[in-house]
């Protein structure tokens, strides 16, 4: 099945402790179904300090389901992803609401 969220693409989340957050997808996880989107779902994790690094908290960005995600289109709004062959044939994902190509 072809991805409708990719590496790269600017998305808005739907539900969660970050409706309404926005981000740029770092990471796609297809196996889990999960995306990793800067500065959304995060958690603090706890490092040993060690001779090379100091330790304390940091804040890390977790996974986040692919179904909590929308892709923001031309305009910045939410919209779902359809996919349509383009002129040379090769298959394209476009935005519903406008019908741009992404």
């Amino acid at each position: 099945m072809a991805a409708k969220i990719k590496k790269g693409d600017k998305v808005v989340v739907l539900a969660g402790k970050d409706k309404g957050k926005t981000g740029e997808v770092s990471q796609v996880l297809p196996k889990d179904g999960k995306a990793v989107v800067d500065g959304v779902n995060i958690a603090i994790r706890h490092q040993r300090q060690s001779q090379t690094s100091q330790g304390g908290r940091t804040p890390k960005a977790m996974p986040i389901h692919l179904s909590n995600l929308a892709l923001l289109d031309g305009n910045d709004k939410p919209t779902r992803v359809g996919f349509r062959f383009d002129d040379e044939g090769k298959k394209v994902r476009y935005a519903k609401t406008t019908g741009e190509t992404i």
